[in-house]
């Protein structure tokens, strides 16, 4: 049997706290090593006990999930660790940040705990956890605000094949999805997935979206 996969909980609301900890704990495959409340006290307890996941709300005192998120996960860290966000609005712009600073997805704090299992598990095995509709909302919303005023795909590394299969990723098509629409195998799908993510410097689906939206590749 695997060793399970140990999660790190920082939310500062002790009743919601210690509701995920029930929840996790009870399952054979996920362990809790810790928790706390503030997003300071997440990277120094990260640091002591490096779990597999950390799951990480966003307005928290002392230093915010965002920040936080970013000491974890952010462009730079030599040994990222795998952030899970779980907010109570889905549409924060709070979320996108998160996602910018490294996270590798996020959760609706009403989500039912079959999801949350599901999301800490699927981000622990380095996939990213993305809702297609709410990613759409989300990133379109704010993408715009940090888009330079001349974004486009001019100058991109990539194909125009690859380009296609970029837009259809930020429009939140699985890769099944996408191998239909274009009539291509999934495997031929993964593989561009695979090459668009090594071509643009990109960790995961996650930061493919960011990207296609900043760099006016969908609206």
């Amino acid at each position: 049997m695997s060793a399970p996969i140990r999660v790190l909980v920082c939310d500062d609301q002790v009743l919601v706290r210690t509701g995920l900890v029930t929840v996790i704990d009870a399952q054979p495959d996920l362990e809790v090593v810790g928790e706390c409340g503030d997003g300071r006290a997440a990277v120094d307890h990260a640091a002591q006990l490096r779990p597999d996941v950390v799951v990480m709300d966003l307005r928290m005192p002392v230093l915010d999930g965002i920040e936080a998120t970013r000491l974890l996960a952010g462009a730079g860290v030599v040994d990222p660790v795998k952030v899970l966000v779980v907010t109570t609005f889905n549409l924060d712009e709070y979320v996108y940040e998160a996602l910018r600073a490294g996270a590798s997805g996020f959760l609706l704090k009403d989500a039912p705990p079959t999801q949350l299992l599901h999301g800490i598990r699927t981000v622990a095995s380095g996939a990213a956890l993305l809702d297609p509709e709410v990613t759409r909302q989300l990133v379109g919303r704010f993408a715009a605000r940090v888009r330079p005023p001349d974004a486009s795909s001019e100058g991109t590394p990539l194909t125009p094949r690859e380009l296609e299969v970029l837009r259809l990723v930020a429009d939140g098509l699985s890769n099944s999805e996408i191998a239909a629409a274009l009539v291509l195998s999934q495997e031929t799908v993964k593989t561009f997935v695979s090459r668009i993510l090594t071509k643009l410097g990109l960790r995961d689906r996650v930061q493919a979206v960011v990207y296609a939206y900043r760099h006016g590749l969908v609206t």
